[in-house]
């Protein structure tokens, strides 16, 4: 039962998030991103959201600039969503679109 409260609860910050960075942030870098998956620890303290970018830069910058952004979307997040404590939130670049379309791209090599 408390699994899918959880699921729930990461669906919700992932969303947020992305409504967050959407219509309050300013910085161009974080216009650029997607968020794309939220995973929560059961005792709600921190917060794994993983994101890809649209943007030229390199991954590790991008990352290094949306972590240092944290703070602000935590802040954020915490008026916007009913839970007693905020979780922590760690930015993580997702790499799943690019390994599936590398998959996707040797299954036509082989047909």
């Amino acid at each position: 039962m408390a699994n899918h409260k959880i699921e729930r609860i990461a669906s919700n910050i992932a969303q947020e998030i992305s409504n967050i960075i959407l219509t309050e942030s300013r910085d161009e870098i974080l216009k650029t991103i997607t968020i794309t998956g939220c995973t929560v620890t059961k005792d709600l303290c921190y917060c794994k959201v993983y994101f890809t970018s649209l943007s030229s830069l390199d991954k590790k910058t991008i990352e290094k600039e949306v972590n240092e952004a944290s703070s602000f979307i935590r802040g954020r997040l915490s008026e916007r969503i009913d839970i007693r404590h905020t979780p922590e939130l760690k930015f993580i670049y997702d790499e799943s679109l690019a390994y599936g379309e590398k998959i996707e791209n040797i299954i036509k090599e082989l047909h």
